[in-house]
């Protein structure tokens, strides 16, 4: 079962990408090789894989196959450290960026919930289409499969919005969010419609900061804060290629504080739906 308790002051910050164990596994590999006074090349003439996918191994970007193992233990001594180390190697959670596993682990348990967006619309309220375009327009690309995987953990995790209707999950998101175009005017409505299905439930609050509104007191970016069942308070923000789990009981007061403010500025959530229906409409 999941629990919060596993979140401590020394880890709040970004999670290992990749993987602590595919990590040490690469440089164990590494360790040895330059050890045995091969190059990257020649240590995979021996192991019959090319350079680049010694590279990728050592650097713990790559799950080693079986074969890969085998291998490199008779070229590196044959003394069954890699085998063993091989046994205990994790991909992390697939679907998932790394540094968002240990936020989404404590979604799961939360008691509340509450997002604000400026950039796109929330993970638990995309449509399958414009999450799709999202992840498309990744960079560096992603594999077909590697898009697949993403996306199906994104439709998975929007369950829990239906599947706990008596936790309270709360958004606010800026007007110019859902007026950003992206494919054809059919995923346009899509979108919409999609949004005003996941917010129709009760537990769900969904509130647009209107372009008219002006400055405000979240302008420093997107936040999420959530409150776990042992009644600890958690906020996460994310930027490019990183993101932070904040722990500390005053900045996440600071940070619940401008999430009330901004929840007064707001439109009212049947405002908030009434303008996502105008915006559907001009399309």
């Amino acid at each position: 079962m999941t629990d919060s308790s596993d979140v401590t002051a020394c880890d709040w910050e970004r999670e290992p990408d990749p993987s602590d164990s595919l990590r040490t596994f690469g440089a164990v590999v590494q360790a040895l090789r330059e050890h045995a006074g091969l190059s990257r090349v020649d240590f995979g003439a021996r192991v019959r894989f090319s350079k680049h996918t010694v590279e990728s191994v050592e650097l713990g970007r790559r799950m080693p196959d079986e074969s890969f193992v085998e291998r490199a233990e008779e070229v590196l001594g044959n003394t069954g450290a890699l085998r063993k180390a091989a046994g205990h190697l994790t991909r992390g959670e697939a679907g998932l960026a790394a540094w968002f596993r240990r936020w989404a682990r404590l979604e799961k348990v939360a008691v509340s919930l509450c997002t604000y967006e400026c950039r796109l619309v929330p993970g638990l309220l995309q449509s399958e289409g414009y999450a799709r375009a999202v992840f498309e327009g990744t960079i560096p690309l992603i594999t077909d499969e590697e898009l697949e995987t993403l996306l199906a953990v994104r439709m998975e995790r929007q369950r829990m919005l239906y599947e706990r209707p008596t936790v309270p999950f709360s958004f606010i998101v800026e007007e110019h969010v859902f007026r950003r175009r992206f494919g054809n005017v059919e995923q346009m409505r899509a979108m919409l419609d999609h949004v005003l299905e996941r917010s129709a439930p009760r537990n769900v609050t969904l509130q647009i900061v209107p372009l008219e509104a002006g400055l405000h007191a979240c302008l420093d970016g997107p936040v999420r804060l959530l409150e776990t069942p042992e009644g600890r308070r958690f906020a996460y923000s994310e930027g490019q290629q990183n993101g932070r789990l904040i722990a500390d009981v005053k900045e996440v007061s600071l940070l619940q504080q401008r999430y009330d403010t901004l929840r007064s500025q707001a439109l009212h959530p049947r405002d908030s739906r009434g303008l996502l229906e105008r915006l559907r409409g001009e399309l």
